[in-house]
C-alpha cells in the first residue's frame, strides 16, 4: 500500500494517510475518503513528514502497529 507520512513524532513509528475513492451508487459519483495507518519506521529508511512511502503488512509489532515501511518513494 502507498500513502503519505503525516506524523513522525513517535519513536520508530509514523502515521500514514491513505487516500482512496469510494463509489456512491445513489449519486453515481465518487467521494474521497482516507484512513490513518500506524507503521514501523526502520532507522535505515527514516521517513519524515511529507514523504510518500510504500508499506507492507507484517507481524504485530505493538498493539496498533502491524505495518512496516519498505520503501521511500518521494518527498512531497
Amino acid at each position: 500500500m502507498e500513502g503519505t507520512v503525516i506524523s513522525a513524532k513517535m519513536d520508530k513509528t509514523v502515521i500514514i494517510r491513505r487516500n482512496y475513492l469510494h463509489y456512491v451508487r445513489k449519486y453515481r459519483r465518487y467521494e474521497r475518503r482516507h484512513n490513518h495507518v500506524p507503521a514501523h519506521n526502520p532507522p535505515c529508511i527514516d521517513a519524515e513528514e511529507g514523504d510518500k512511502v510504500k508499506i507492507a503488512e507484517c507481524r504485530p509489532i505493538s498493539k496498533t502497529v502491524s505495518f512496516v515501511i519498505v520503501e521511500k518513494l518521494e518527498r512531497t
